[in-house]
């Protein structure tokens, strides 16, 4: 995981994605899903691009079950873009570095 994505859990989603002021990027995943571990290399480079802008966070399905249920995931890796506490966007399957910025870009004060 990149210096810029940090995990999230079931205990603290509400405070750190739906709370935040900024918008917030989750990536539902687990450690044994192979498109997931394709796309963490796209993931950490995005949150890298948007860290004064966006956060971007990291939820493992298998840890975090209410979570996932709570809003659900079906199929990962799933991506959710939430902003002011609400779901904005969502990608669902690996999908390109531009897709994922043209999707925060949306949503982001320049």
């Amino acid at each position: 995981m990149g210096e810029h994505v940090s995990e999230v859990s079931d205990s603290s989603f509400e405070q750190d994605v739906l709370q935040s002021d900024k918008p917030v990027l989750v990536d539902f995943w687990a450690t044994w899903c192979a498109p997931c571990r394709m796309l963490a290399p796209t993931v950490d480079a995005i949150a890298e691009k948007y860290s004064a802008n966006a956060r971007v966070v990291k939820v493992n399905v298998d840890d975090n079950p209410s979570i996932s249920q709570r809003y659900g995931i079906k199929g990962i890796p799933t991506l959710i873009l939430f902003k002011g506490g609400k779901e904005e966007e969502r990608v669902v399957g690996a999908t390109s570095k531009d897709a994922i910025s043209r999707m925060i870009d949306k949503h982001v004060a320049a």
